[in-house]
């Protein structure tokens, strides 16, 4: 059943919503084997972040070639990189290695909030953008990585170009942080391929962790063996399904329901 293998290289999520907690579950969900190497912990829940913590740059070197050692890994996705170091340490590991890269650029949360330390802006443009087969911004990313305040469509579509300038092989741009957007993502290449992902948009308050679940859906059915658009396709349903079975568990945006999305 598990015959496929995906790595997902990111922060640890103690709320179990997003992360590595919610990379793991997608992966299981679509019958891939998942793989971790843990950036960073962080304490919190449905509402806060109430402390983050790196690891040691010679545990996460650790972690990656212990796992490429014994592993046949047929894709990988990172996250949280959290800051320069990890970034610098991040890609000079993933340079040697041909299999997809999904980046999704965790900076800054669907709400606005900076998750990155400002020093790592330049490093994620510099060194993990020229490696990435596809980028997986949101609004609030997409503005960092294109120095685009995006506002509409046409802002969409520009800052898509400037993100393929910086090296990047091809970019999917969430819509969600528009409310006029919502449900709707902009892929582009540098093919020059274009298309809008247009699906139902799901009205629920419960979508902690909808991001790292598109990116890493998008690298378990690249690991499946999927090309690029039909991955994105596919892993644009899971999250539709994942959504519709969404549930609140504390105070705050509770996580989606990957378990039901079989």
């Amino acid at each position: 059943m598990y015959s496929k293998i995906a790595l997902s290289i990111g922060g640890s999520d103690s709320g179990g919503g997003a992360g590595i907690q919610a990379d793991l579950k997608t992966f299981m969900a679509l019958n891939v084997h998942g793989c971790s190497a843990i950036t960073c912990i962080t304490a919190q829940n449905s509402f806060e972040v109430s402390c983050v913590e790196a690891v040691q740059k010679e545990t996460l070197i650790s972690q990656i070639d212990t796992l490429f050692s014994d592993f046949d890994i047929n894709a990988l996705k990172t996250g949280m990189l959290l800051n320069e170091s990890i970034i610098d340490t991040t890609a000079l590991k993933l340079k040697s290695y041909s299999i997809p890269k999904i980046i999704d650029p965790v900076m800054v949360s669907r709400t606005g909030s900076k998750l990155l330390e400002d020093a790592a802006i330049n490093a994620y443009k510099k060194l993990l953008l020229p490696i990435a087969d596809i980028v997986t911004p949101n609004i609030f990313e997409a503005n960092l990585l294109s120095n685009i305040e995006i506002k509409n469509k046409k802002d969409i579509e520009l800052a898509a170009h400037n993100i393929i300038e910086l090296g990047a092989k091809a970019v999917l741009i969430k819509g969600g942080g528009l409310k006029e957007m919502q449900g709707k993502d902009f892929y582009f290449d540098v093919t020059g391929k274009s298309k809008w992902f247009i699906n139902k948009f799901i009205n629920t308050k419960n979508t902690h962790g909808s991001g790292c679940t598109l990116s890493s859906a998008i690298c378990g059915y690249q690991a499946l063996g999927f090309e690029l658009i039909e991955s994105i396709e596919r892993a644009k349903a899971f999250i539709e399904r994942s959504l519709e079975k969404s549930y609140k568990i504390g105070s705050g945006p509770g996580p989606l329901g990957h378990y039901q999305s079989l």
